[in-house]
């Protein structure tokens, strides 16, 4: 077996402390980060990674829209989504819809890519309503500014709604305490993967945004260090964008990987380096099914 790869999981959640990372797969853990209701009577999010990877983006993003909803009505076990002082796990349905949005746009359907868009703000600004910590609200506003890039707003929008977030993280600058742990709760991760999965469809599956990346270089400022965030994507998001509408593909997230393995190749481009992820063995480089060998 190949190099294998845990430190991307399919999930926004504390890789650390995760009890799935021991997994082939963290899907199949899926109690772990699902509640009942999404258990038994089939995982939309699953269904939605399956189109992905046979191109059928239209139906991906249907299929990441159901995903969404479930999300945002029950978001984690017995949580209530409009209890402001959760992890903000609510942001993982809100990052499904992102994406359903992305989906639609590659698919050739701007329309719809923009009704995904505007529920996905809709969304947003009402739960910054619900959350008492500026930081979050600031992560809203981040997610809000990302649903116009991905709909048909003005680029001026776009570039506004950038600009109002990372003002808003730098006036919370005095609030945040441990800026490096925010960025790593469930809200703010979640914030992070359409950017992420949109980037690494374009960089030959490999992971082009990390974390690093994405922050500041100096925790001890906290505003700035989470504004990065915004000025990353202000100047990169809706470029990306453009690079995967026009190269009409979208990959799927990346899961567990290995490289050179000895029991997988890619039937499209032949590739031997898989990505296992929500229960299939896609090729790391194009997301197509690997096949055994």
């Amino acid at each position: 077996m190949g190099r294998v790869d845990w430190n991307e999981c399919p999930y926004p959640c504390r890789r650390n402390d995760c009890p799935t990372t021991s997994e082939p797969s963290c899907m199949t853990a899926q109690s772990q980060h699902g509640t009942e209701s999404q258990q038994g009577t089939g995982d939309p999010r699953e269904a939605a990674i399956a189109a992905l990877a046979t191109r059928a983006y239209e139906t991906a993003g249907d299929e990441y829209t159901r995903a969404g909803w479930r999300l945002l009505a029950d978001p984690r076990g017995e949580l209530d989504p409009f209890d402001g002082a959760e992890k903000g796990w609510v942001g993982v349905g809100l990052s499904h819809l992102a994406v359903a949005g992305i989906c639609y746009r590659v698919s050739g359907q701007p329309a719809r890519a923009n009704h995904r868009a505007t529920e996905g703000l809709a969304v947003s600004r009402d739960l910054r309503e619900c959350v008492d910590q500026p930081v979050k609200r600031a992560c809203l506003m981040e997610m809000g500014a990302d649903f116009r890039a991905i709909g048909t707003s003005d680029p001026t929008e776009v570039q506004d709604a950038y600009d109002r977030a990372e003002a808003a993280y730098r006036a919370a600058g005095d609030s945040i305490e441990n800026p490096q742990t925010w960025a790593t709760t469930p809200l703010f991760e979640a914030a992070a993967t359409p950017l992420k999965q949109t980037a690494r469809t374009l960089a030959n599956g490999e992971i082009a945004v990390d974390w690093e990346t994405l922050h500041g270089a100096d925790p001890s400022r906290a505003g700035a260090f989470l504004a990065a965030r915004t000025t990353y994507k202000r100047q990169r998001f809706p470029s990306l964008l453009e690079g995967v509408v026009n190269e009409g593909k979208l990959g799927a997230p990346r899961g567990t990987t290995a490289y050179s393995t000895d029991h997988h190749r890619c039937p499209e481009c032949g590739s031997t380096d898989v990505n296992w992820i929500a229960g299939k063995t896609l090729c790391l480089r194009c997301s197509s099914p690997s096949e055994p060998q």
